[in-house]
C-alpha cells in the first residue's frame, strides 16, 4: 500500500449531532426498483488556489460516487439559485425546492498551517429545512480522493440505512494479447477505477486474487515456472511468499473472515479435488472434503462457521455447504443448469453464484439454505461474483466474441438486478476481489 493510502493523519469530527426530527429525505434500498432521488451537489468552497481546485474535485467524485449506485441524481449545477458559500452557512431551502432538490450537500475546504486541509461537509434535508449530518476531516491534499468516498459513505449511510461501501479497493487480473497467447497481471485500483497500478509484471500467469480482511495481504494461483502455486501477496511491501509446496496443484484460495487461514482446493492422483484450510501462522493443514469427485471454490461464511462450496459429487456442477470443519456437507442448488463459484455475502444472508444453462452464464444469488434464487444477470459468458462490503452491490466480469478476439471487462450490480454498469479498466479486466472498508 502506497503512503498516502495508509490515511495519513485522517480523523473525524462531528460538527452537528444529529437532531430529533421526522425525517423526510430517506431510501428504502430493501423494495428493489427505486426512483433516484435528485441531490444537489455544491462546490466546496477554498480560500486559495489549492484548497478551491481541492473542494471541486471532491464535490465531483462524491456525485459520481452518489450516481453509481443508482439511487441518486446530482442535479445540474447549472440550475442552482443560492450560491455554494451562503447555502454551507445557511441553505435558504425554498431556493432548494423549487429546483427538485431533496437532498443538498455543501462543504469546504480550508488549508491548515501543518499543510493539511480541513475539509468539511454537511447534508441537508431540504423538505425537512433540517441538518442530516455534518462531518469535518483533515488529510494531507493527495489524499483528496479518499476523503471524497469517505463522504459519499456518510451520505449513503445517513439517507439509506445502510453501510456504504465507495471507500475500497478492487483486485482484478488485467488481460492483455493474443487470446492463445494471454498476458494475466495482478491489479488494484479504487472501486471507481482510479489509482490503478499493476502490482505484477506478467511474466507469470495470475488468477482467482482474494483479499485479506485486514486488506493488507491478497491470495491468488500464480504459475511460476510452469508451476501452479498458491501465493501470499503484501501489498505494502510487494513481497509475495508461497503458501505451501504441495505435491498437486493448489487453485481457488480464499481467506477466513478473521485472516487467519485459507481455504484452498488441492487436486490430488486420480484428477479429484478437495478442499483444505490452511493455518497461515502454524501452515497445518486441516481437509474439509474427502470425496471422489472435483470439490473446489470454497467461500466461509462471514461468522467463520460454515464453507460453500462446489462439487459434482452428485453427478452435475452444483452448490453444497458444509461446516468449517467439513462436517455435515449437503447440497442447497436444485435448478435447472450447472451452478458454481459460490460466494458468500459480507451479511450472511445470500450466497452468489454462476449458473451455466442453454448456452448462457447468468450471475445469480440464493439464500444459504438454497431457498429464493435470483438471476440478476445473464451474458455469453459472466463469471466471478464478489460482493461489496456492504452486501448490496456484485461485482463480476464478461466476455464477449468478437472479431479480434474474446474481450473481458467488469460490470457492478445491485442485487436486485438493477443498474449494471462497466468498470472502466486500461486492459481487459476478470475475476475480480472486493475489498473491505478501508479502516
Amino acid at each position: 500500500m502506497q503512503p498516502i493510502l495508509r490515511f495519513l493523519l485522517i480523523c473525524g469530527l462531528v460538527l452537528i449531532s444529529h437532531q430529533a426530527f421526522a425525517q423526510k429525505l430517506r431510501i428504502d434500498i430493501t423494495q428493489g426498483v427505486v426512483e433516484p432521488i435528485p441531490i444537489a451537489i455544491t462546490k466546496m468552497g477554498g480560500s486559495d488556489a489549492v484548497s478551491a481546485r481541492v473542494g471541486q474535485d471532491i464535490s465531483k467524485v462524491i456525485a459520481q460516487d452518489l450516481e453509481r449506485s443508482g439511487l441518486f441524481k446530482a442535479i445540474d449545477p447549472n440550475s442552482f439559485v443560492q450560491d455554494a458559500t451562503s447555502a454551507h452557512a445557511a441553505p435558504r431551502f425554498p431556493d432548494w425546492r423549487v429546483i427538485n432538490a431533496q437532498g443538498l450537500v455543501t462543504g469546504t475546504v480550508s488549508p491548515q498551517g501543518d499543510g493539511r486541509l480541513r475539509v468539511e461537509f454537511r447534508l441537508w434535508d431540504v423538505f425537512a429545512e433540517q441538518q442530516m449530518n455534518g462531518m469535518a476531516y483533515f488529510t494531507v491534499p493527495q489524499n483528496w480522493r479518499r476523503i471524497a468516498h469517505i463522504v459519499a459513505d456518510a451520505i449513503y449511510k445517513r439517507i439509506t440505512g445502510e453501510e456504504g461501501y465507495f471507500d475500497t479497493r478492487i483486485v482484478y487480473i488485467s488481460e492483455s494479447g493474443a487470446e492463445n497467447r494471454r498476458a494475466k497481471r495482478l491489479a488494484i485500483m479504487d472501486q471507481d477505477g482510479e489509482n490503478h497500478r499493476f502490482l505484477t509484471d506478467g511474466r507469470a500467469l495470475i488468477l482467482t486474487p482474494r483479499f485479506s480482511p485486514t486488506l493488507q495481504e491478497i491470495t491468488y494461483l500464480a504459475y511460476y515456472n510452469n508451476k501452479p502455486r498458491v501465493y501470499l501477496f503484501n501489498i505494502d511491501s510487494g513481497r509475495q511468499e508461497v503458501l505451501g509446496d504441495f505435491p498437486g496443484m493448489t487453485f481457488a484460495p480464499r481467506f477466513s473472515p478473521d485472516g487467519k487461514k485459507v481455504v484452498f482446493s488441492l487436486i490430488e492422483d486420480g484428477g479429484d479435488s478437495n478442499i483444505f484450510a490452511m493455518d497461515l501462522r502454524t501452515r497445518r493443514t486441516n481437509r474439509l472434503t474427502n470425496h471422489p469427485s472435483i470439490n473446489t471454490a470454497p467461500s466461509y461464511s462471514p461468522d467463520g462457521s460454515q464453507v460453500t462450496f462446489e462439487s459434482d459429487r452428485g453427478s452435475s456442477q452444483q452448490i453444497y455447504v458444509m461446516s468449517s470443519e467439513g462436517a455435515n456437507p449437503h447440497r442447497i442448488s436444485f435448478g435447472s443448469g450447472r451452478y458454481g463459484t459460490p460466494v458468500w455475502s459480507p451479511r450472511g444472508d445470500l450466497i452468489a453464484f454462476t449458473k451455466q444453462e442453454g448456452g448462457q452464464f447468468y450471475i445469480g444469488v440464493m439464500r444459504p439454505d438454497g431457498s429464493g434464487e435470483r438471476l440478476i444477470t445473464q451474458a455469453f459468458h459472466a463469471e466471478g461474483p464478489t460482493w461489496a462490503p456492504n452486501g448490496r452491490v456484485l461485482m463480476f466480469f464478461k466476455e464477449r466474441p468478437g472479431s479480434g478476439g474474446k474481450t473481458a471487462r467488469l460490470y457492478s450490480i445491485d442485487i436486485t438486478g438493477h443498474n449494471e454498469r462497466e468498470i472502466v479498466t486500461p486492459l481487459d479486466g476478470s475475476d475480480p476481489a472486493w475489498s473491505p472498508l478501508i479502516p
